[in-house]
Formats: structure tokens, C-alpha cells, sequence
């Protein structure tokens, strides 16, 4: 790879389908064709490098009449969670977002795949292709006897976190709370425990970056596949209910897992505000205590792109080489820079698949 051309970068969870979904222009074509709206689609990819990552399914809550922004402001908050979801409009919106990812794949003429495999996702590196994979962030859309994530599974899910923020029948997340620990309340449900040792069976990765600590600790104990946190940040540097104590790091060392590095302002500064006059210098605070903490093969990027406030330096998927610059005039080396940028990822789901 030549220093000319952008560093390849596969990323831990964006948002790009609810904003497809809520979106005036047909999916595919603001996706394939690029629509300028957002952090993310095809075209914007290519000119920052990023080839690849977790195309989050994630079902909405009604507006619940909040200025979570304003909250957010504040230096100290407690953003109120909505209520659970009905199963039959949360299994309506799951499906029609994993749909959009289909017929992006489908319109692309080979350009896009969903992947299942690490092997898949080595394939889109080599030949330029976009490797998506198919994730549920809260399984609000999964039935009780979880039939519906049988059919999932056979669309291509393979990583999926059992709860978003708020409560469902799986367990319980952790609020966006600033300052606070994330051991904010009860973790899996019997139902969740059940969720996730079906997971386990059919090599689902397991995504912990929504779940409270007990909840954390709930999988840690069910689990023999790498524990992985696919957006989430160090509590030490910015003390969120969101982001990972020391402990936690630790446990997700032993199982050679993984932690994505959340591009989420609120989740990234000191003061838990949501403002994109963020340093990049701050980011790289939370990727020097992951590696101290996880290891260096341990940690990557999870930018929740189209999904949070990120630093006004990066904007969007277009300003990836930027953030790899700040990362490289800190002294991370080309090999490092290769490992947190891509190769992680890829191996960690090798990990957690097999090839």
C-alpha cells in the first residue's frame, strides 16, 4: 500500500441504514451513488479508506418530546430511557432495515457482501469491495422462542447486541448518564441468557457496548467466544455509564476479544458533552488506555457514524485519513496503525466464526 492511498479501515458499528430508512432518495441508490447527507455512503467510504464494518439494524423509539442535545450540554445528566417496544412493529422495522442492506448488496453488481465469514471479509480487502456485516443492535425485532433470529441468521446476521439503551425482554442497557459507572441495574433476563447461549451455538458475536456491567458480566460467565464491545470507550478517561471500567477491559483481554473506539463526542470527552469542537487528541487518550489495557490486538474503531456527534476534524467517512495522521504523528507505527485500523477486526471475527 502506498502512503498515497488512504490506510483501509474496518469499523465496529454505524447507523447508515436508519438514516437510509428515514430517507427521501430509494436506499440503494443514496447508498451506491453517494447523497452527501450524514457521516456515510459508498463513494465517501472509498475516498477515506474504509472498505468495510457492522451495519447496524436498529429500531427507534417515538420521540419522546426530549432536547437530548440540550441535556447533553449540561455537566451533568440522566437522559431518560423510553419504554420497551412492541415485538410486532419491532419486528416490522428489523426486517425493512436488513432488507435495505440486501438490496444494497444486490444492486451493487458485486460491489458490496454481506459477510459471513472472516474469509469474506479478506476477499472485499483484496478486490475492493465493501464487506458488510449484518448486525442487531437491541433485539427488540427477536420473538421470545427467537425464531425470527433463525431467519435472521440465514439473511446473514452475525453480530448482534441484546439490547440497545432502554429495557427489553433480553435485559437492560445502560442510560446515557454523565458522571456514572455502568453498573446502573439488573442485566440478562432468563430470556437473554437464553439469547445469548443460542448465539453461541450458531457463532453469533455477541456485542456488549449497550449492556449494563451486570449485564456485561452476565455474558462473561455464559460466553467461550472473545468478549466484544463494538463501540465503546474507556471509563477512566471519560467516567459515561457508556464506557468500560478497567475491570472490564481486563476480562475482555483474557478472552482475546475486542473494543471498538466510539467516535461519540459525549462518550469520548472528559466532560460527557455532546460538541464536535472535539480533538482528535482526545480520541487517541482512549486508544493509548484500551491498548495499556486490552493489548494492542485488542482495540480498533467503532465510530458510530451516522448514529452520534463526532469531531468536526473527521466530519465524516471522508476524514478517516485525518484521524490516522493524528494517530501516526502520536507515534503509532505502520504496523500498529494496520492492527487498529483493520486487521483486528478481521481476526477477532475469525476468533469469534472461525475462517
Amino acid at each position: 500500500m502506498s502512503r498515497s492511498s488512504p490506510m483501509p479501515v474496518f469499523d465496529g458499528h454505524n447507523d447508515v441504514l436508519l438514516r437510509l430508512m428515514r430517507g427521501k432518495i430509494q436506499p440503494e441508490k443514496a447508498f451506491l451513488e453517494g447523497d452527501n447527507i450524514g457521516h456515510l455512503d459508498w463513494p465517501r467510504m472509498k475516498q477515506g479508506g474504509m472498505f468495510g464494518g457492522f451495519f447496524a439494524v436498529y429500531v427507534s423509539s417515538e420521540e419522546m418530546g426530549i432536547d437530548i442535545d440540550a441535556l447533553m450540554a449540561r455537566p451533568e445528566y440522566d437522559v431518560p430511557l423510553p419504554p420497551m417496544l412492541d415485538l410486532a412493529p419491532s419486528q416490522k422495522v428489523t426486517v425493512h432495515m436488513a432488507s435495505i442492506l440486501i438490496r444494497i448488496e444486490r444492486a451493487s453488481n458485486g460491489e458490496v457482501k454481506i459477510c459471513r465469514s472472516a474469509s469474506d471479509i479478506r476477499h472485499c480487502l483484496d478486490h475492493g469491495k465493501l464487506a458488510a456485516i449484518l448486525h442487531i443492535e437491541g433485539a427488540e425485532g427477536i420473538d421470545p422462542d427467537l425464531h425470527m433470529l433463525d431467519v435472521l441468521y440465514e439473511s446473514g446476521l452475525r453480530s448482534i447486541g441484546p439490547v440497545w439503551s432502554r429495557p427489553n425482554i433480553f435485559g437492560h442497557g445502560v442510560p446515557f448518564r454523565y458522571p456514572s459507572t455502568p453498573d446502573t441495574g439488573p442485566g440478562l433476563t432468563d430470556r437473554g441468557r437464553e439469547l445469548v447461549k443460542t448465539c453461541n451455538r450458531l457463532k453469533i458475536m455477541v456485542d456488549l457496548s449497550h449492556l449494563n456491567e451486570k449485564g456485561f458480566w452476565d455474558v462473561a460467565k455464559l460466553t467461550d467466544a472473545p468478549l466484544v464491545a463494538t463501540h465503546s470507550n474507556a471509563h477512566v478517561v471519560c467516567p459515561h455509564s457508556r464506557n468500560l471500567t478497567d475491570k472490564q477491559l481486563a476480562a475482555i483481554r483474557e478472552s482475546r476479544g475486542m473494543v471498538g473506539v466510539n467516535f461519540a463526542t459525549s462518550f469520548i470527552r472528559p466532560d460527557g458533552m455532546r460538541s464536535d469542537d472535539t480533538p482528535l487528541e482526545e480520541m487517541i487518550r482512549h486508544m493509548d488506555h484500551l491498548i495499556e489495557h486490552v493489548g494492542v490486538d485488542g482495540v480498533g474503531f467503532g465510530s458510530d457514524f451516522d448514529g452520534a456527534t463526532i469531531p468536526a476534524e473527521i466530519g465524516d467517512a471522508r476524514g478517516l485519513p485525518r484521524l490516522v495522521d493524528a494517530m501516526r504523528r502520536h507515534g503509532y507505527d505502520e504496523a500498529t496503525l494496520r492492527k487498529l485500523c483493520y486487521e483486528n477486526w478481521i481476526n477477532v471475527l475469525e476468533r469469534t466464526w472461525g475462517r
